[in-house]
């Protein structure tokens, strides 16, 4: 009789309960591998996010150093919906200029994305104040041929620009800020030929056109998802800019 009750073997009670423990076991290894797997997928998200706002703005300061000034033109223009600024395409004048534009734009709620626009590089007079055009109208209303030209970069609450004239941030849009100013942002001025071939020259340029601030400010909301979320500002000051300030 005990030689019989000893090859019986298991209970199907005993088999139930081994299984819910196995079950209970592979349940708790997975919830670990799942929260693994979601950890690793939010920190290459952070990672993605904060290079794409570090790009951004080594874009922002490079598109302000290139600025160049040409006669009735300004070099830099913002009307609190886009900033607007002419650029050298590279570091040889030759290559023409370009016109960037930088811009919110709301996706639904308050959360919007920090666009930027550029047109390709530009040979003439009629090309660059067309290329200014369609940058204010980007902006506000864009189709599909400015959308192709057009880079998302982080997405935004909102942001601000100020300028540094005076030993003061100001308002650009503010009366007192609209000063002008013969000095070029660089030296560099542009001619057209007769046959209407823009040309840049390293030379002093001239003209009534809005002086290029000492400094830009600029101010952005990021949303509270975002890793850096909160305020963040940078300042800009002018390459060329005299007196130790």
């Amino acid at each position: 009789m005990a030689r019989a009750r000893a090859s019986r073997g298991f209970t199907l009670i005993e088999l139930l309960v081994a299984l819910a423990v196995l079950a209970m076991m592979a349940a708790m290894s997975w919830s670990g591998i799942d929260s693994m797997l979601r950890t690793h997928s939010q920190t290459q998200q952070r990672s993605e996010e904060l290079m794409a706002l570090e790009a951004g703005l080594g874009q922002w300061a490079a598109d302000l150093d290139g600025m160049v000034q040409l006669a009735q033109l300004p070099a830099l223009d913002w009307d609190g919906r886009v900033l607007r600024l002419i650029r050298r395409s590279s570091a040889w004048a030759g290559d023409g200029l370009l016109v960037a534009a930088w811009s919110r734009r709301a996706t639904g709620g308050a959360e919007g994305r920090w666009l930027r626009w550029q047109s390709p590089p530009l040979r003439t007079r009629g090309e660059l104040d067309l290329a200014w055009q369609k940058a204010a109208q980007w902006a506000q209303n864009p189709g599909d041929e400015e959308r192709k030209r057009e880079v998302s970069i982080v997405a935004l609450t909102g942001w601000q620009i100020f300028y540094f004239r005076s030993d003061a941030w100001t308002n650009p849009l503010s009366s007192g800020d609209s000063n002008t100013d013969p000095a070029p942002a660089s030296n560099v001025s542009a001619s057209t030929t007769a046959t209407g071939t823009m040309t840049v020259a390293l030379a002093p340029g001239a003209g009534n056109v809005a002086a290029v601030p000492d400094g830009v400010r600029l101010v952005l909301t990021l949303p509270g998802e975002h890793p850096l979320g909160g305020v963040l500002t940078r300042d800009w000051v002018r390459p060329n800019l005299g007196g130790g300030k």
